[in-house]
C-alpha cells in the first residue's frame, strides 16, 4: 500500500476526528485486531455476532495509529494514547470509500474484474498465469471477493504492479455495483450465469443483471469478455462498450478447436474467424470447463497485447487455488477433491472430469448445494440424473436433498444416503477399493474436506 495522509483519509471517508494522534501518514490497513501492524489503520467493522468498535482500544494496544469507527464505545480519550480516532457514519461504507480513493491514486495499473455463477476462482488463476507472461500481476487471495474482501485486496496494490485480477462475488443486486465503483475494472470477464444465489434473486435474468453490474462504470474504452456457450451470455449486446465472446462450440470470436481432454490436463487450438492459429495451448488442469475458462483468459490477454506464444508459456505455469478439482493419486484409488464449493454447473463439470479419469468404478460423494431457494429440489434431482447418464457407478449423498438426488439417479442399489458426513465417511472407507475414482463435492459449509482427509489416510 502506498502512503495516504490523514487529511486524505478524512476527506475520502467524510469522517470527523474525535481524537487527534501523532501519526499523519499511513501505508497499512486492517479490519482484524489479530493482524494489526505497528502504525497501521484499523477499521472497526460490525457483523452479526461482533462489533469491531468494541476492539478499538485493543487495536491501539496492538499498534494501530488510526482507528476508523462508527460508534465511540470508550469515552475516555486517554485510553487511545497517541492514536487518532476517526468517526464515520458507517465503517463498511468507509472501507469502500477509502479503497475507491486509494485505487484512484494508482494511475497506471489495469484492473481485470472477474465474476460469474461458477468458475470465478479458476478463471482468476488462469488469467493471472496468462497475464503474468508479460506483466507484473496481482490477484485476489483466496475468497476475498466480497464488499469487505475486495477493498482489502485493493489496499495490497501499489504502483509496482501492471495489472490486478480481482474476483467479484455476490449474493444479491447492487453488491457488484458497489465493488465495481471501487475497482473500476478496465476489462471484465463473466464466466457463466447459472442458478447460484437464485434463492435471493429469484430468476436467472436477475442473476445476469447482478453480474452485469461489473460494467456499470464502462465506456467505449472498456471490454467485457463472456462465455457465449452460456445461453444468457450469448444474447447480450452493448453500444456502450466492446464485447468479446468465447466458445468451445464455435459460437464466439475466440473458439477452441481440436480439443484433447485428458485425466490431468487439456489442450486445444484457437480459431478466430475460422482461421486456426498455430499455437497449441496446453493446460495442466482437467475438464472442458477449464478450457472455457482458459478461452476467457486468452481473450483478455489478447486485449492486453500479449502474443499467443507468450500466453501459451504462461498457461504452463498455472497455480490453482487449493480444494478445486485436485486429483490425488493414491496407491490403490484416486480422489478428486472438489470440496470447496458446489453449484449445479460445477457439479456437472466435476462429473465431466471424472469421466476422463481411467478407473474401475466412478464414485461420487455429493452433499447439499446451497442458496438455490425454490429450485433446490429440482437442481439436486437434475445433478443426480446427470451423474447417472455420465458414468457414475455409485452415488453417495449426504444431507437434506438425498431424496432429490435419488430420484434423479434412479437406482436404489447404487445410491446410498446418509444424514451426516461421519456416517458417509465410514461407509466409503468400507466400500472403496482398488481402481476406484472417488469424487468429493458439496457446498463449503458441509466440510467435505474432512472426507477427503480421511480418504487420504486409508
Amino acid at each position: 500500500m502506498e502512503n495516504l495522509t490523514l487529511d486524505q483519509i478524512i476527506n475520502a471517508v467524510n469522517g470527523e476526528i474525535v481524537v487527534h494522534g501523532q501519526k499523519s501518514s499511513f501505508n497499512k490497513i486492517s479490519t482484524d485486531t489479530r493482524k494489526i501492524e505497528e502504525g497501521s489503520i484499523f477499521i472497526a467493522l460490525k457483523g452479526e455476532n461482533f462489533n469491531g468498535n468494541e476492539f478499538a482500544c485493543k487495536a491501539v494496544e496492538k499498534g494501530a495509529a488510526l482507528c476508523i469507527v462508527d460508534e465511540i464505545v470508550e469515552k475516555d480519550t486517554e485510553k487511545y494514547g497517541k492514536s487518532s480516532i476517526l468517526l464515520v457514519r458507517d465503517t463498511k461504507q468507509a472501507l469502500l470509500d477509502l479503497a475507491e480513493f486509494y485505487k484512484g491514486t494508482l494511475k497506471n495499473i489495469k484492473i481485470v474484474g472477474i465474476t460469474g455463477s461458477t468458475g470465478k476462482t479458476s478463471t482468476k488463476d488462469i488469467t493471472f498465469s496468462v497475464l503474468q507472461s508479460k506483466f507484473k500481476v496481482f490477484k485476489t487471495s483466496g475468497n476475498f471477493n466480497n464488499e469487505i474482501g475486495l477493498p482489502l485486496m485493493i489496499f495490497q496494490l501499489d504502483n509496482t504492479y501492471d495489472v490486478a485480477v480481482l474476483e467479484m462475488g455476490m449474493s444479491n443486486l447492487n453488491e457488484i455495483h458497489r465493488m465495481a465503483k471501487v475497482a473500476k475494472p478496465d476489462i471484465a470477464i463473466i464466466t457463466n450465469i447459472g442458478i447460484s444465489h437464485i434463492e435471493n434473486l429469484k430468476t436467472r435474468e436477475n442473476i445476469l443483471k447482478a453480474k452485469l453490474e461489473i460494467t456499470d462504470f464502462f465506456d467505449k474504452n472498456n471490454v467485457l469478455i463472456v462465455n457465449s456457450d452460456n445461453d444468457l451470455l450469448s444474447t447480450i449486446s452493448s453500444s456502450k462498450y466492446k464485447i468479446v465472446k468465447t466458445s468451445i462450440s464455435g459460437n464466439g470470436e475466440f473458439n477452441a478447436v481440436n480439443l484433447s481432454l485428458k485425466e490431468n490436463s487439456s489442450s486445444f487450438n484457437l480459431s478466430i474467424n475460422n482461421q486456426v492459429q498455430k499455437t497449441r495451448f496446453n493446460i495442466s488442469i482437467p475438464g472442458k470447463h477449464n478450457v472455457e475458462n482458459s478461452l476467457l483468459a486468452i481473450a483478455c490477454g489478447k486485449e492486453m497485447g500479449i502474443s499467443y506464444d507468450e500466453m501459451s508459456n504462461g498457461l504452463k505455469k498455472i497455480e490453482m487455488t487449493s480444494m478445486r478439482l485436485d486429483v490425488i493419486k493414491k496407491e490403490k484409488f484416486t480422489i478428486v477433491d472438489d470440496s470447496y464449493n458446489a453449484s449445479p454447473d460445477s457439479m456437472k463439470a466435476a462429473i465431466e472430469v471424472v469421466k476422463n479419469i481411467p478407473g474401475r468404478r466412478k464414485i461420487a460423494v455429493f452433499g447439499t448445494m446451497r442458496e438455490l431457494g425454490e429450485e433446490a429440489f429440482n437442481a439436486h434431482e437434475d445433478v443426480g440424473e446427470y451423474a447417472a447418464l455420465n458414468g457414475i457407478d455409485l452415488l453417495i449423498t449426504v444431507g437434506e436433498f438425498n431424496e432429490a438426488y435419488g430420484r434423479g439417479f434412479n437406482s436404489k442399489d447404487t445410491h446410498k444416503e446418509f444424514l451426516t458426513t461421519e456416517e458417509a465417511t465410514k461407509y466409503i472407507e468400507n466400500v472403496v477399493s482398488e481402481g476406484d475414482v472417488v469424487l468429493v463435492k458439496a457446498s463449503r459449509l458441509m466440510k467435505f474436506e474432512n472426507i477427503v482427509k480421511r480418504l487420504k489416510e486409508i
